[in-house]
């Protein structure tokens, strides 16, 4: 069987990989020139533990290559990125183009998936585009929507063990796409139409963002009491009942900090806490990029001169290289900005170099600061030892001080 991933990213990818790893033979489509050269010389363009190898396997096999246009395969799926316009509106633009990208590949008994995080009713809405730029495929093509749920550093497992969700626009179409997921998915594969599909990848995301809201405003509320969060919560989830997530210093990713917005843009009226959820992750990184200013404004005071301030980690989440709506990366750029000529050292382990922060080494940034900000929980960070001779401000949990 041929397949064709439109859009080698941090899902697409890893997916296509799988996929070819179990014998489908893909052609990976991008719109960046290097994703598609550093790929078919077997480098992975993402920080996935243990893809690289698979990568070069399925490259030298013949069941893999990248490319910037489309081929004529069986099987379509869309793994676009679906940013915000406006007043965090999704703009399903990406997905469009992409799906006008096949069009004319498309034939009869072809089979057409978006897994790109979209609106309720957009997997009707690209029916509907084929369609009326197609006509004769009309009850003759394949049409679901299929989310994933993978947690980047833990792909490859979750990828083939986790339960999916899959829902096409009638059941020949959900067949279908279960008939290729299951090539190499061992995890449950839930039957539902399209619309609901797209509403349970949304409603996942929005869950956790709400459970992560509730953890932050408690880490508010307990530095104003004087009391210590780590030990609050782990005492809380005592309870049989009670599970409490960890707090951090926002939300960040490409899942849990944009799904809610696609259904509080829909659904404004009826999505109060999910909207509430989401100002208050995003205010937990405001709050604390004033703590950081707050505490090298008392530094200067007491020394009479500019702290050093190490700010550790620029990703969304632990041991990944990912950026994308990164609350440290947020706090970072918002502590430079008013640092007033304090020398400002950014780490990032799992980042070579970027085009805005010029990164240092962790444990020289350690070593040398006066202000040590915890942003990110990374596993170098762990390494580092508690100091009172040092500010540490560990908004991630590292010490739980």
């Amino acid at each position: 069987m041929k397949a064709c991933f439109m859009g080698f990213g941090y899902i697409g990818l890893p997916t296509a990989i799988i996929a070819a790893k179990h014998g489908v033979k893909i052609t990976g489509v991008d719109i960046n020139p290097k994703v598609v050269e550093m790929t078919n010389q077997g480098h992975l363009h993402i920080i996935e533990p243990g893809m690289e190898e698979l990568l070069q396997e399925v490259i030298r096999n013949g069941l893999l290559k990248a490319s910037t246009t489309p081929e004529a395969s069986e099987a379509y799926f869309m793994v676009v990125p679906t940013p915000f316009k406006g007043n965090h509106e999704p703009d399903v633009s990406y997905v469009e183009a992409a799906t006008r990208a096949v069009l004319p590949l498309l034939k009869a008994g072809d089979l057409y998936v978006i897994e790109s995080t979209s609106p309720v009713g957009t997997t009707e809405l690209m029916a509907k585009l084929i369609f009326s730029e197609r006509p004769e495929l009309k009850d003759k093509i394949y049409i679901a929507y299929c989310p994933e749920r993978v947690l980047p550093g833990n792909v490859i497992y979750e990828l083939v063990h986790n339960d999916r969700v899959i829902g096409g626009i009638n059941e020949e179409s959900t067949d279908k796409a279960i008939a290729f997921y299951s090539q190499f998915v061992k995890g449950k594969l839930h039957r539902t139409n399209c619309r609901t599909a797209e509403m349970c990848k949304l409603t996942e995301n929005s869950s956790r963002d709400v459970q992560i809201a509730f953890a932050n405003e408690l880490s508010l509320i307990c530095d104003k009491a004087g009391i210590n969060v780590w030990e609050l919560i782990e005492l809380a989830n005592k309870h049989p009942r009670v599970n409490i997530l960890q707090p951090g210093c926002g939300v960040g990713g490409h899942c849990i900090a944009v799904d809610p917005y696609f259904i509080t843009a829909d659904f404004p009226m009826e999505s109060k806490i999910i909207a509430n959820a989401r100002e208050i992750n995003n205010y937990k990184s405001f709050w604390c990029a004033e703590k950081v200013q707050s505490e090298m404004l008392k530094f200067e005071l007491a020394h009479h001169r500019k702290p050093v301030v190490a700010m550790m980690g620029l990703a969304f989440k632990p041991n990944i290289d990912g950026l994308r709506e990164s609350p440290a990366k947020y706090i970072t750029t918002k502590v430079m900005q008013s640092c007033n000529n304090a020398d400002i050292l950014v780490v990032e382990p799992n980042v070579k170099e970027h085009k805005v922060f010029k990164l240092s080494n962790y444990k020289e940034a350690y070593d040398r600061a006066d202000i040590v900000v915890m942003l990110v929980a990374h596993n170098e960070f762990k390494e580092l030892p508690w100091t009172d001779r040092k500010v540490i401000l560990d908004f991630c949990g590292i010490y739980k001080k």
